[in-house]
């Protein structure tokens, strides 16, 4: 199926650029864009001027402000702009105010940001000596593009909303009131280098707008001011009639008013009756267990001290790890959002929604295990989401260039203009064709449109349909042709080669009509000697791509498994974005994972409801959940490396540093010397970013150095890239493109962005964007963020947000599991490990804790193989690892246990899970811990130490043909499962020769022997999903797994029976036993 546009392929190394295009192309369409200024004092537009152009109250800063509000501060304010603080000069039209007359110079807004004509030196200034590093950025793209496959050239220009296209503080789009653009510079056409405003160092830097926020207080006492005057008024109207004066508005749209200025979401406390008993639960069986070691400790097993001691050793780190895990979960908290009033705030009806732009990446890679169907699902409930579509533009990262993913995309751009507005119609939900008519539920449910059955019956015609040639696609590309794939228009496939191809992008959609979001193709080039860094270095090139192109101010990924289940979900991730009182340092929003076609009684935890229902709930009341990979909208910023703008309760040191050096002192003073110390250090380390907004915000002394950085093309490159284009959207914080760009410069600086050496000696996967090296890439990234100080937030809306699909079989859950924990011990052995990494950040402690747990937990598998194998040694040896138990001791135990149930079953009554789930969960962490995570630990320290790696498997998305969860009965063979089944076996040796002993022993040996089953049991207990899964449903189990574990278990078994050494030499001589010289 043809694409709508050509696709652009193309290596920067290589100076090449190739457009390929099908003879039905009628051209390329302009990209809508908006670029309405949007006063940032009462949150109107601007509006023009009599003759046609962009109003500009300040020609100093162009700081945006409505005509009306201009002449309120003229008249009855301070005259002069909220940000730099220069005076307001008189426009044609004003009424002149008190100290006009002094002016001596003439209003000249038309030429004071023509930086065309007389700002050459502010370019030399900003090239420098450095000119040559981006030469080929800058220049190659004043060439003409040669002309492509049809002899069709790119053309086009974005129209622009505003005439003012150079103006200082243009962004893309209508964005939401009371914003700042700190980082705002002036963007010039991409092929001209980028322009830097020059500051005079004798000048106070406050006048240039830098960092001052003094602007919030008047603004705070104008609305003020406001609210005073709608009170007297409303006051005439007790009973809201009337309108007011000159803005025709009554009670209800004061209402309305009010309304917006409320928070976008709130924290729902968990209710005291919940938490107190828990948390005092807690404290107690801190004390128990305490009481509990010591007892431990200090009563050895004489005749079994190698068990006993290795008991204790056990023990004592299943107390640490338990540490580790429960105290990151003392705050937990639920959150609420408001969608009412963000519509109130930023999306009115009937005006340009303020709503800020999102780009959505998805990402995939073999379309053989990762199914195209489930993808272009993905695809199409993006594309149908409730949000703006000129705000909304997805990416499909295809990183293994396979012509069959494009093809499906393409076949999927054409069913979503039948798809999307059947979609918004008919509000359905979910929005993923194929999940929407497999539900069993009332479809007619609140519907009450009398087309709506007929209309569903045809879509879902047209969804079979498209089914049909999904499937053919696939069929076809079971067999490579030896020449390679070929489009249609003969072209060949430039992504033949997946390990040697330049980098392509598919602009899928236009955007005639807003109906449909834009949609992206994009397939970084790779070549043979690159380090490509597989999943983290593909998010990385969208970064970049996405920026040069749409560049929205904030990002959201899914796996392409993971599909849209609520359409609102861009909308409550707004909620925290853009709320005023911490959307400036949330660094992302995470949305926990919900899985279709799990089993009922999920055998082997796939749904992790305790992790994402209990731990991250509690890690959000600290400071917010860890990055799980996928559901999660970004703010661009924060991955651009640049420090949240804090406010001085978020500078308190912690608890580390007030324990060290005291709590800080009271005062302006005490809190300056503080800040400044602090900073002082930051500068030392490599994570500090080039432009702190932190120091910008504030305007702190030794601005000098951030300036000189500021003005050095080098030092932006060298983090950034070569790409002015790029290093220019990364100032705009509030995101869009500038206007009258050509989109042919811009697709061909998009090529460059995503060639293979464009990384090389840059900050990339160091400091920026998604962090290298670890297979879980999303744990590093989430954890470079809170250690600058950001904050993430953990969003559970009513409606899941996200649901994808889990491997349900028993060997892709152990390998899914595997790569989990590799990538957890190659933090844990890199120089980013928590333990030791960022303590002059801003940290918490109990954040710290829970990124400490969640690296060191592949190591609890050593212990747990021994615990588990323990019971079964106890009984073929008939010793024991605990002495003659006393009143005393079977007191500690006793209370143990009784504090652990009591804090699980307190701990599912505050999160709402249900105790099969967190049994389920309790046997899956025993399981996994006798297989993947025994395997993670080795095969990380092989890694690490001997630089032997280990390939990276994606997990499989295949589809359930063989009916309801065929999949949970297949059995494939792994290495991993010799371990687990070795410790059933063995411990069912041992019941049976305890129970055996017990029996020819007489009455006196049934007492202990009821302590050493209980351990064995207990272990059976746990692996028992296990054992369920290796007999599967026809009750059959491979041959060399039985013959392995057999031969284990025997040999073991044997060996202990054999040299039995906790039988002294005389006892054996005593007892009649004698070696080979008897």
């Amino acid at each position: 199926m043809e694409a709508n546009a050509g696709m652009v392929a193309g290596s920067h190394k290589r100076n090449e650029l190739v457009r390929i295009r099908h003879d039905s192309d009628s051209g390329p369409k302009p990209l809508k864009h908006l670029n309405g200024q949007i006063c940032q004092i009462c949150g109107d537009t601007v509006g023009l001027t009599a003759t046609g152009d962009v109003f500009v109250a300040c020609n100093e800063c162009a700081f945006p402000v409505c005509r009306p509000c201009y002449e309120y501060e003229r008249k009855d304010g301070n005259q002069s702009c909220p940000q730099c603080k220069t005076r307001y000069k008189r426009h044609k039209g004003s009424p002149r105010v008190e100290g006009d007359d002094e002016e001596d110079d003439v209003d000249d807004i038309e030429n004071e940001f023509n930086y065309a004509q007389g700002n050459s030196k502010a370019r030399r200034q900003w090239q420098g000596e450095d000119a040559d590093l981006s030469s080929s950025s800058r220049h190659e793209s004043q060439q003409p593009i040669p002309l492509l496959t049809n002899g069709q050239p790119l053309s086009g220009e974005i129209p622009s909303g505003t005439p003012d296209n150079q103006s200082v503080r243009t962004t893309s789009g209508p964005l939401g009131p009371g914003e700042k653009h700190v980082h705002s510079l002036p963007y010039v056409d991409p092929r001209q280098p980028v322009p830097v405003r020059i500051v005079d160092p004798s000048k106070d830097l406050n006048s240039y707008g830098l960092g001052n926020v003094d602007w919030k207080e008047r603004v705070e006492g104008w609305k003020l001011k406001q609210e005073k005057n709608m009170m007297q008024v409303t006051s005439r109207y007790p009973e809201g009639k009337g309108d007011l004066e000159g803005t025709g508005s009554n009670g209800e749209e004061l209402q309305m008013a009010d309304d917006a200025r409320q928070p976008l979401s709130r924290v729902v406390p968990i209710p005291s009756s919940h938490l107190t008993p828990y948390r005092v639960v807690i404290i107690l069986r801190l004390i128990i267990l305490g009481f509990f070691l010591q007892y431990r400790t200090t009563h050895p097993v004489k005749d079994a001290y190698p068990l006993w001691l290795t008991s204790v050793i056990c023990e004592i780190w299943f107390a640490l790890s338990w540490l580790l895990d429960q105290f990151p979960k003392w705050y937990p908290i639920n959150r609420e959002t408001f969608l009412e009033r963000l519509a109130l705030r930023y999306d009115r009806e009937g005006e340009p929604s303020q709503l800020a732009p999102i780009d959505v990446f998805v990402s995939t890679v073999d379309p053989l295990k990762e199914p195209p169907l489930v993808t272009a699902n993905t695809v199409l409930s993006i594309l149908a989401v409730d949000y703006p579509v000129d705000k909304v533009s997805c990416y499909v990262s295809d990183d293994g260039s396979a012509m069959l993913t494009f093809e499906a995309l393409s076949e999927t751009s054409e069913f979503a203009r039948k798809w999307v507005p059947f979609c918004k119609k008919h509000n359905i939900e979910p929005r993923a064709p194929e999940f929407y008519f497999a539900q069993k539920i009332d479809y007619l449910k609140d519907k009450i449109q009398p087309s709506f059955v007929k209309e569903r019956r045809a879509m879902k015609r047209e969804y079979e349909e498209f089914k049909i040639r999904i499937n053919a696609l696939v069929a076809k590309a079971q067999k490579t042709p030896e020449e390679g794939w070929t489009m249609q228009d003969g072209t060949p496939w430039p992504g033949n080669n997946p390990r040697d191809h330049p980098g392509m992008i598919q602009w899928g959609l236009d955007t005639d009509g807003n109906e449909l979001p834009r949609l992206v193709y994009v397939s970084r080039e790779k070549r043979p000697g690159f380090q490509h860094h597989k999943k983290a270095g593909a998010m990385n090139a969208l970064i970049r791509v996405s920026a040069v192109l749409t560049n929205g101010a904030y990002l959201l990924n899914v796996d392409c498994d993971h599909y849209f289940n609520n359409s609102k979900a861009l909308k409550e991730a707004m909620c925290f974005m853009m709320d005023p009182a911490f959307g400036k340092k949330t660094c992302y929003v995470q949305f926990p994972q919900r899985f279709d076609g799990i089993d009922l009684h999920d055998r082997y935890a796939n749904r992790n409801i305790v992790f994402f229902d209990i731990n991250l709930k509690g890690l959000d009341g600290v400071q917010g959940p860890v990055y799980v990979g996928t559901g999660c909208c970004f703010n661009r910023q924060a991955l651009y490396g640049y420090d949240p703008v804090l406010t001085e309760a978020d500078l308190e040191p912690n608890i580390i540093v007030k324990s060290c050096c005291g709590s800080r002192k009271k005062g302006r003073g005490g809190n300056k010397k503080y800040i400044d110390k602090k900073r002082q250090v930051k500068r030392t380390e490599s994570t500090i970013p080039i432009f702190n907004m932190e120091d910008i915000e504030e305007g702190v002394e030794g601005y000098d150095d951030e300036k000189s950085l500021l003005m050095s093309q080098k030092s932006l490159e060298k983090r950034f890239g070569q790409s002015p284009v790029f290093i220019a959207a990364t100032f705009m914080e509030q995101g869009g493109i500038p206007p009258s760009t050509n989109p042919a410069t811009l697709l061909k600086e998009a090529i460059h962005v995503i060639s293979c050496g464009y990384e090389d000696k840059t900050d990339w996967g160091k400091e920026i964007g998604w962090i290298y090296g670890s297979v879980t890439e999303d744990i590093l990234t989430g954890f470079k963020m809170h250690a600058r100080g950001w904050i993430s937030i953990y969003c559970m809306p009513p409606r899941p947000a996200f649901k994808g699909s889990a491997p349900i079989n028993l060997s892709d859950r152990l390998n899914q599991v595997l790569r989990w924990a590799l990538g957890s011990i190659e933090i844990l052995l890199s120089r980013h490990c928590p333990i030791w990494y960022g303590y002059n950040g801003r940290l918490k402690l109990l954040e710290r804790l829970a990124y400490i747990n969640t690296i060191v937990y592949p190591l609890t598998s050593i212990p747990l193989i021994a615990y588990c194998v323990l019971p079964a040694i106890c009984l073929l040896t008939g010793k024991f690892i605990i002495p003659e138990i006393s009143n005393f001791a079977s007191m500690w135990f006793i209370l143990l246990f009784v504090s652990i149930f009591a804090t699980g079953i307190l701990e599912l009554r505050w999160s709402g899970v249900s105790i099969e789930d967190w049994w389920r969960n309790e046997q899956f962490w025993v399981i996994g811990g006798t297989s993947a995570h025994l395997f993670a630990v080795f095969q990380g320290l092989l890694k690490v130490l001997a630089g032997i790696d280990t390939n990276f498997t994606v997990t499989s998305k295949a589809s359930d043909d063989d009916g309801d969860f065929a999949e949970l009965y297949v059995f494939k063979w792994t290495s991993l499962l010799i371990p687990p089944t070795t410790v059933l076996v063995v411990n069912l040796v041992g019941i049976v020769a305890g129970v055996s002993y017990a029996i020819n022993s007489g009455y006196q040996s049934w007492g202990p022997l009821f302590g050493k089953l209980f351990f064995a049991i207990w272990v059976i207990v746990h692996l028992y999903p296990f054992l369920k899964g290796l007999l599967g449903r026809q009750n059959r189990t491979p041959t060399i797994v039985i013959v392995w574990s057999i031969l284990l278990a025997s040999i073991f078994s044997l060996l202990w029976v054999r040299i039995d050494p906790f039988t002294s030499s005389s006892t054996k001589a005593a007892s009649g036993q004698c070696g080979i010289n008897c």
